[in-house]
């Protein structure tokens, strides 16, 4: 399920999570070749991907918030 970027944290390893609308949590990392993604390696480039709709997979298996509101 495609669930919008709503914002970042850094976890234990200082790797990006994505905080997802849905209220998941989805690391973004930049780990080339295997994954590219640059923009999360600056603020704006994160700011530019917010609203952004990443596949939920927490989602399509019906897990738990990670973040409870």
């Amino acid at each position: 399920m495609q669930q919008p970027i709503t914002g970042y944290h850094r976890d234990d390893e200082s790797h990006w999570v994505a905080e997802l609308a849905c209220g998941h949590n989805q690391h973004v990392r930049h780990d080339p070749p295997w994954t590219v993604r640059e923009w999360v390696t600056t603020p704006a480039g994160r700011d530019s991907m917010l609203g952004y709709r990443l596949d939920c997979t927490k989602c399509d298996r019906d897990e738990p918030r990670d973040n409870p509101s």
